[in-house]
């Protein structure tokens, strides 16, 4: 033992010998490499004996050493400048990381606070006053906080949508209820009616419930407009309360440009993915066959073919199957069950309904949003009524579907009254220039055919579909170059649909004239 310690004394001195001697021998060449009394002797020494020439050469050496010198310390205070900057940006980095982290965190708490406010007002609607107020969220949570389970997936870092996780473990036993449904689409009609009323005490006329109803069945957005305080968003709201599933509301912000504010998006720095209410709803919407309802409150506070232009698309595909939307660019191994690789199947039994209003702080819809979209002016407040108190209902969205798909069957526009469609047509594109494709007249035969269903006349659907759908277009036009024209248009609609029969359309035309 002894020997070895001899031997690690002598080792480790040989070591540290030599990285004195390393030390020492940098600081000497330092100091020898500034040593400017050292230069001056020297040069002292040799004055005498160089000739002119020689003192150049002497000069130049001389200017170039101190530029060798110069650029050493330059050199030495660059890399040092530079290496406090690049501790300076990791530090700002990190801090500004940490400041992303709180801000998300207060974001997501002021989304789900806001969230619970909208809550609060669907769930207030209408209550009558010795009932208590409840705070309804997708799955059956209530507003007061999360449970346990909820708040053990969220810490969880292999799971990153904890909220969608929740709902499988919700529904891991839930099988399909069948209702046993055996109402018309006029029952229907009916029943939503008085429920509102005798209920919620919203008050709407016939027409315009079953102008609802056929706008459901003609697509899967519905758009509600006309002036503050005529109960676009009430109606909404009782639909959802019809259904025993409160509507979800997404309340639009005028800073949306894309769809992760519908959806979410993953935040990298949690490694969770931020799931918003309508994604809940939409996964939720898929485990079942009940009927679901998303507002989209004031939705033209943004422009809607901005951050809603996937789900126009999608929603037109005519094979279900094919309403698939990306969520994530993959997926994970703990992603919840119905979301394959990253994607979710959009539900077909969920409705979107957007409310607008047109004022200064609002954009234009565009042709393309309405065309795609069935738009319902709600102008004028209902009339209080007396109304069978009826409560709400439990209903398969696959049987209301077959009631659409048989009304098109038993109620299909007649060869008639397309043949008149055709000929409007015709003298709308000769006098205005408008015309419509396609996709309105598939729109157009399924709004109608419900509309009859529901106990509608079959002509005064048409004339609210061709007003709502196709002369809406005429807004765009200059409306002094077409006035003139607009008289000859009102005999044509008398003559070909019958007298009055178009009202819808002749008042929006004259109105129209006036303004112009």
């Amino acid at each position: 033992m002894d020997t070895y310690v001899r031997f690690l004394y002598e080792f480790l001195g040989e070591f540290f010998a030599g990285l004195k001697t390393m030390l020492v021998g940098f600081v000497e060449g330092i100091k020898q490499l500034f040593d400017i009394p050292g230069y001056i002797h020297l040069i002292k020494e040799y004055k005498n004996d160089f000739s002119v020439q020689e003192w150049v050469l002497v000069a130049i050496a001389v200017f170039a050493v101190a530029a060798i010198l110069i650029l050493s310390i330059l050199l030495v205070l660059l890399i040092l400048r530079k290496y406090i900057r690049f501790r300076k940006t990791v530090v700002e980095q990190e801090s500004m990381m940490q400041e992303v982290a709180e801000l998300n965190k207060r974001v997501a708490t002021m989304a789900k606070e806001r969230e619970e406010i909208l809550a609060m007002k669907v769930s207030q609607l209408g209550l009558k006053p010795d009932e208590s107020p409840e705070v309804p969220v997708p799955g059956g949570k209530s507003g007061d906080g999360k449970s346990g389970d909820e708040q053990a997936l969220e810490d969880d870092d292999g799971i990153r949508f904890p909220r969608l996780t929740m709902i499988d473990r919700k529904f891991a036993k839930y099988k399909v209820q069948n209702y046993n449904n055996d109402f018309t689409l006029e029952e229907l009609c009916i029943n939503f009616r008085n429920f509102a009323a005798s209920r919620l005490h919203l008050y709407y006329t016939l027409p315009m419930i079953r102008i609802f109803i056929a706008g459901l069945s003609s697509t899967k957005l519905v758009i509600l407009q006309g002036i503050s305080g005529t109960g676009k968003t009430s109606l909404a709201y009782a639909w959802g309360k019809f259904l025993k599933h409160d509507s979800t509301v997404v309340s639009v912000q005028p800073s949306w440009r894309d769809r992760t504010e519908l959806f979410g998006y993953f935040n990298e720095f949690t490694k969770k993915f931020n799931e918003t209410q309508l994604l809940e709803s939409l996964y939720t919407a898929g485990y079942t066959d009940d009927m679901y309802t998303i507002i989209l409150d004031e939705m033209n506070l943004a422009r809607v073919e901005y951050y809603f232009a996937e789900m126009l698309s999608i929603l037109e595909m005519p094979n279900r199957d094919e309403w698939v939307i990306e969520v994530v660019s993959s997926g994970w191994e703990n992603d919840p069950k119905k979301l394959m690789n990253g994607k979710i199947k959009i539900p077909a039994n969920t409705w979107y309904i957007g409310t607008i209003n047109n004022d200064d702080s609002t954009f234009m819809v565009t042709d393309k949003v309405y065309d795609r979209a069935m738009p319902i002016d709600i102008n004028d407040k209902g009339q209080v009524f007396e109304a069978e108190d009826t409560p709400p209902m439990d209903i398969n969205f696959s049987y209301v579907d077959r009631l659409f798909m048989q009304a098109r069957e038993e109620h299909a526009v007649s060869d008639e009254t397309w043949k008149k469609i055709y000929e409007m047509d015709d003298f709308v594109i000769q006098h205005f220039r408008v015309a419509f494709g396609n996709r309105i007249v598939s729109h157009l035969g399924k709004f109608v055919s419900a509309y009859v269903a529901c106990g509608g006349d079959e002509v005064e659907g048409v004339d609210y579909f061709i007003a709502k759908k196709i002369l809406r277009k005429f807004e765009q036009l200059n409306i002094a170059y077409i006035k003139d024209e607009i008289d000859g248009f009102v005999v044509f609609l008398d003559k070909t649909f019958g007298k009055g029969k178009m009202k819808e359309c002749i008042e929006y035309v004259l109105r129209l004239k006036k303004l112009g």
